[in-house]
C-alpha cells in the first residue's frame, strides 16, 4: 500500500449512484457514465478513503471505518453505507471480477482501518498513563501509599466518590501516629509543618489527577455508548438493505415494463405529434379552399347573373326572330301573291303582243 495521499493505491471505473434522501429506496445516479473510483490513503490521518470525481465535481468522499460493511447485491452492483455522510453509495461496474476486486480492497482497507485505529486508540491510553500516574511518583517518604486506591478510583469509576479520599481525611490517617511527636521538638514541628505542606500539594495534585481520569473515564464511557448505538443503527440498516436488495429483481422488472411503457408512450407521442402537423397542414389547405370556393362562389353568382341577362337576351331575340319570321312568311305569300298577278299581267301582256303582231300582218 503507498502512503501519497496525492496517488490512489487501486481505481476502477464504475456508474455511481446515492440513495435518494427522501425515500431512502430508490437509486438516484450521479453520474451519466462510468467514471472512476479510487481508494486513497491519507498518511497524515492514517484513515483511507474512497474518492471519485465526475469533472470537479466529488460525488463520492467517504472515509473507510471499522464499522462499515460493503455488499454485493447483484453480480455487477454493490453499496455501501456512510453515515458521516448520511447516505448511501451504489457502484455499479461493468463484470463481475471489477466487483469482486473493489469488495476484496474495500475488506482490506477495512481491516487496515481497524488496526490503524486500535493502534492510535494505544497510544492514547499510554500517552494517558503517565498523567495519571505522574503526581504519585513526586511524593516524599512519608507520603501515605495512595496510589493503589486512586488506581481502584480511575479504573472503575465507580467504587468510591472524591470526598472518600478527601485531602483532609488521608492527612489526618497518614499524621496520627506521629502527632505526639510534632510536640516534642520545634525542629522537628518545622519538619513535619513542610511535610504537611508538601502533602497537601500532591493531595491536590492527585484529587486533580483523579478528577481529570473520572472526566475521562466518563468520555470513553459516553463514546462507547455511542459506538455501540451507531453500530445498532448501522445493523438495522444493513438488515434494512438485504430487505431492500431482495426486491431487486421485481423493481428492475417493474423498471424495465416502465422503460418499456415510456418508450411506447413516446412513440404514440411521437405519433401524435406527426399528425398534428398533418392536421395543421389539412387545415392551412382546407383554408385556402374555402377562400378560393369563397371566390369560387362569387364568380358563379356573376356567371348566374350573366346567364339571366343572356337568357333575357336570347328570349328576346328569339320573340324578334320569331317575329321576323312571320314577317319573312307574310312578305313570301305577298311576293307569291304578285308574281301570280305577275304572271297573269305578264300572260296578258303576250296575248295582246300576239293579237298586236296579228293585227299588224293583217293590216
Amino acid at each position: 500500500m503507498g502512503s501519497n495521499s496525492g496517488q490512489p493505491i487501486y481505481s476502477t471505473r464504475a456508474h455511481v449512484f446515492q440513495i435518494d434522501p427522501s425515500t431512502k429506496k430508490n437509486w438516484m445516479p450521479t453520474s451519466k457514465h462510468a467514471v472512476t473510483v479510487s481508494y486513497f490513503y491519507d498518511s497524515t490521518r492514517n484513515v483511507y478513503r474512497i474518492i471519485s470525481l465526475d469533472g470537479s465535481k466529488a460525488i463520492i468522499n467517504s472515509t473507510i471505518t471499522p464499522n462499515m460493511t460493503f455488499t454485493k447485491t447483484s453480480h455487477k452492483f454493490g453499496q455501501w453505507a456512510d453515515s458521516r455522510a448520511n447516505t448511501v453509495y451504489g457502484l455499479g461496474f461493468s463484470s463481475e471480477h471489477h466487483l469482486a476486486k473493489f469488495a476484496e480492497k474495500f475488506a482490506e482497507y477495512k481491516e487496515a482501518a481497524r488496526m490503524a485505529k486500535e493502534k492510535s486508540l494505544e497510544k492514547m491510553e499510554l500517552a494517558s498513563s503517565p498523567s495519571q500516574e505522574s503526581p504519585a511518583d513526586i511524593h516524599s517518604p512519608l507520603t501515605p501509599p495512595v496510589t493503589a486506591d486512586l488506581c481502584r478510583i480511575n479504573g472503575t469509576g465507580d467504587d468510591v466518590t472524591l470526598s472518600d479520599v478527601s485531602p483532609n481525611s488521608m492527612l489526618q490517617s497518614d499524621l496520627s501516629p506521629t502527632t505526639p511527636t510534632l510536640a516534642h521538638s520545634p525542629t522537628t514541628n518545622k519538619h513535619w509543618e513542610a511535610e504537611l505542606a508538601a502533602l497537601k500539594s500532591n493531595n491536590a495534585k492527585l484529587t486533580a489527577a483523579l478528577l481529570e481520569s473520572t472526566a475521562n473515564v466518563k468520555q470513553w464511557k459516553q463514546q462507547l455508548a455511542a459506538y455501540q448505538e451507531e453500530a445498532e443503527r448501522l445493523h438495522k440498516r444493513v438488515s434494512e438493505l438485504e430487505s431492500q436488495s431482495s426486491q431487486t429483481n421485481v423493481i428492475k422488472s417493474q423498471k424495465t415494463e416502465l422503460n418499456q411503457t415510456i418508450e411506447e408512450l413516446e412513440c404514440t407521442l411521437k405519433a401524435k405529434e406527426e399528425e398534428m402537423v398533418r392536421l395543421k397542414e389539412q387545415v392551412e389547405n382546407a383554408k385556402q379552399l374555402q377562400t378560393q370556393k369563397d371566390e369560387l362562389t362569387k364568380k358563379l353568382e356573376d356567371t348566374d347573373l350573366r346567364n339571366k341577362e343572356l337568357e333575357e337576351q336570347l328570349a328576346d331575340l328569339e320573340q324578334r326572330l320569331e317575329s321576323s319570321q312571320v314577317d319573312q312568311e307574310n312578305l313570301r305569300k305577298n311576293l307569291k301573291t304578285l308574281l301570280e298577278i305577275l304572271d297573269g299581267k305578264i300572260f296578258e301582256l303576250t296575248e295582246l303582243r300576239d293579237n298586236l303582231a296579228k293585227l299588224i300582218e293583217d293590216s
